[in-house]
């Protein structure tokens, strides 16, 4: 029997740590291509490139590894590997990632991350977007490698349903081992947005986006209350943004066609 074909790729960039790690992980698994940013891309959302030219490079970066740098989004990326780079073949998985940084909550909508695995979906193709909640350049991924074999292996063998994502998140390394995996549902949060204005040295002014994150969810059944204590969560996620709870409600009290 032939090997699974894996499409890797991230929003961190080509040479980016967790990549490298994911990468590795994936190579027991099945044949690995990788098509992955040229530089970094994250908050990028579901973003495609449209109005500039998108260029492909084939690189040498991943020995015995067939990789691409693409100097589009992480959707972009695999856009162009299924329309061009595997040249009809089908992947059988999807994965993104080991991002740097968490993707819980409402950040998922605006990961590059979860976009490349949202992509995959979009297409049919199970798909998986991993990340740690550590934002640290130096982050120590060490502890996560067996949940991220674990998941991929579950996903190989039992597929996802049509049009849904696996989001997934690891606590950061800590003294204890990660207790366990969660089936999670995504908290109710919010960012807090704040807008720093500065002054550059010609004068002109720029502003730095900052903020906080607004925790609006006391439930245990969550991916913020996973990561806290110490679970990897998964979240299944879909593309798919009907607020189907919300059609009725419409329907009955709205009068759109008197």
């Amino acid at each position: 029997m032939s090997k699974p074909l894996i499409l890797v790729s991230n929003d961190d960039g080509i040479i980016a740590h967790g990549l490298k790690l994911l990468i590795e992980l994936m190579k027991d698994l099945g044949e690995v291509i990788v098509v992955a940013p040229d530089g970094p891309q994250s908050g990028m959302g579901h973003a495609i490139t449209i109005g500039n030219t998108l260029r492909l490079s084939k690189t040498d970066h991943f020995e015995g590894i067939t990789s691409y740098q693409c100097s589009g989004t992480p959707a972009d990326c695999v856009k162009i590997a299924k329309g061009y780079v595997l040249k009809g073949r089908k992947p059988d998985l999807v994965v993104s990632g080991i991002n740097h940084g968490s993707n819980t909550s409402i950040s998922v909508i605006y990961s590059g991350t979860m976009s490349a695995a949202i992509e995959g979906a979009v297409e049919e193709i199970p798909s998986i977007g991993f990340s740690l909640c550590d934002y640290a350049a130096d982050a120590d991924f060490s502890h996560v490698k067996e949940h991220v074999v674990k998941i991929a292996e579950q996903v190989l063998a039992h597929g996802l349903p049509k049009g849904v994502a696996l989001n997934v998140n690891f606590p950061p390394k800590q003294k204890a081992a990660i207790k366990g995996i969660k089936i999670c549902r995504q908290t109710r949060a919010k960012w807090q947005e704040e807008f720093d204005r500065r002054i550059d040295p010609n004068g002109r002014q720029y502003f730095w986006l900052t903020g906080s994150f607004i925790h609006q969810d006391n439930g245990e059944d969550n991916d913020e209350w996973a990561i806290a204590n110490n679970y990897t969560s998964v979240v299944p996620v879909s593309f798919d943004l009907t607020a189907y709870h919300a059609i009725a409600a419409l329907n009955k009290d709205w009068d759109l066609n008197g």
